[in-house]
């Protein structure tokens, strides 16, 4: 008898702790929706934290990744355990093509939805070539030198941008500075769940010191929560249209290389904890996260990727049950049509954000180390040594490049310079002894 396309889900009744639940799987009603909260919890700080950065409505992108993430398990048929949020990988370039000044409603966001829509369809068509001829051209390409530069390139592309926004006065660098103590302490000093959870812990813990210091002490701008009291407490999400600018769509396409490396590793990840092959849903997974970009790109969210964040969930937890996945997201539909949590959610105060961001930056540019590391990149080459350092350096160095009506940005040179670099570099095996 052939698969069914979705799987049936056996129930664990009495699952231990420690216990693994396959994706096949499912708990109890009741442990799977605490199960769903908790991924909301974990996909909530990076989700938010990437459209505020970009000037994007935060209520928006937690509905849209609801929907991307329902999208995505439909399209591999719920067998690869992921959720969808905001990418941060579109930062930088988002920034670019809209001008954007760091505060408030990026008004120019049509014309980077465009940008958007373009890279998901061209990941999408990526998706279609490897569910036709399989990964190995792209693991051929993107080595895990390629991909550990790629990742470590977003982080240090987009440091100036998190310096850049806490530096308007001396009391928002102290705040800054506060709240990356803040989640050094939660990293460092919590246990369990808690420690998963540090960004959004230490985002809260300097939120609180924040209002203390300026509502309560009267240094700095206060904290305005009449927002909050004039929101409604249901509503719709504010939809925005797109704008087709060729510019921002030849910066922005590329970056769908980037995400799949990031989707790609992702999965790869997956298939170590749960010990199953994924590789024949890989092109299913681009599909679908390409397609969720375009659909959010159209609504007017970020473009959106796979979450390490949940990945880490789930290694913690030992529960890869795909049916979490579509409680989470139906949780994070539920949210996106409440105006007040969207309002409680823009009275976060510019340093504390700020400060939150240069962690986070720091940590995708750490991420791309960690790639090396774990893949054991032997830096005794010269070929991963000159597409590591030149990888590096264009991206940090936002280096551009024109050619006629098409640019490319830091983010984007440094990706096809590494990708290019190392196919240009690779040499022919050494020739055997003649007989």
């Amino acid at each position: 008898m052939a698969d069914s396309y979705f799987p049936r889900w056996r129930v664990q009744p009495n699952a231990a702790e420690g216990r693994i639940v396959g994706t096949d799987e499912r708990l109890a009603w009741p442990q799977m929706l605490a199960m769903g909260i908790q991924h909301v919890v974990a996909m909530f700080g990076s989700t938010v934290l990437a459209p505020l950065l970009m000037g994007f409505d935060p209520n928006l992108c937690i509905f849209m990744s609801g929907i991307g993430t329902l999208l995505f398990f439909v399209l591999v048929g719920g067998r690869v355990p992921s959720y969808l949020g905001s990418s941060f990988a579109f930062i930088g370039l988002v920034i670019a093509v809209t001008g954007y000044g760091g505060h408030g409603p990026n008004l120019n966001i049509p014309v980077a939805l465009g940008g958007i829509i373009a890279c998901g369809a061209v990941y999408a068509v990526i998706g279609l070539i490897v569910s036709a001829i399989g990964t190995k051209w792209i693991e051929t390409l993107m080595p895990p030198v390629v991909t550990g530069a790629i990742v470590c390139v977003i982080g240090l592309n987009l440091a100036p941008i998190a310096v850049h926004g806490v530096s308007g006065s001396n009391f928002d660098s102290w705040m800054a500075l506060v709240t990356v103590l803040c989640v050094g302490a939660v990293a460092v000093f919590a246990r369990g769940m808690l420690q998963r959870l540090l960004i959004l812990v230490g985002l809260l813990m300097a939120y609180v010191i924040y209002a203390i210091v300026t509502n309560g002490l009267g240094m700095g701008k206060p904290i305005d929560f009449a927002i909050v009291a004039n929101a409604a407490w249901f509503g719709m999400p504010h939809f925005t249209a797109p704008v087709f600018d060729m510019r921002a769509m030849t910066l922005l396409a590329p970056i769908a290389v980037i995400l799949v490396a990031e989707n790609l590793g992702h999965i790869k990840a997956v298939s170590a904890m749960t010990g199953q092959n994924l590789d024949r849903y890989v092109g299913r997974a681009f599909l679908g996260d390409g397609l969720a970009t375009m659909l959010s790109g159209f609504a007017g969210g970020t473009g959106v990727t796979t979450y390490a964040e949940n990945i880490g969930v789930m290694a913690v937890t030992k529960i890869y049950s795909t049916l979490v996945f579509v409680i989470a997201a139906v949780i994070a539909l539920v949210l996106g049509f409440s105006p007040k949590f969207g309002a409680v959610i823009q009275t976060i105060p510019g340093p504390v954000l700020g400060g939150v961001s240069i962690v986070v930056f720091g940590l995708i540019a750490v991420t791309g180390a960690r790639i090396w590391v774990v893949n054991k990149v032997d830096f005794s080459d010269n070929r991963n040594l000159i597409v590591a350092a030149v990888t590096l350096v264009l991206g940090a160095g936002d280096f551009s490049l024109k050619l006629g009506g098409f640019g490319l940005g830091g983010i984007g040179t440094a990706t096809f310079g590494a990708i290019i670099l190392y196919a240009l570099l690779r040499r022919k095996p050494a020739q055997g002894p003649v007989a």
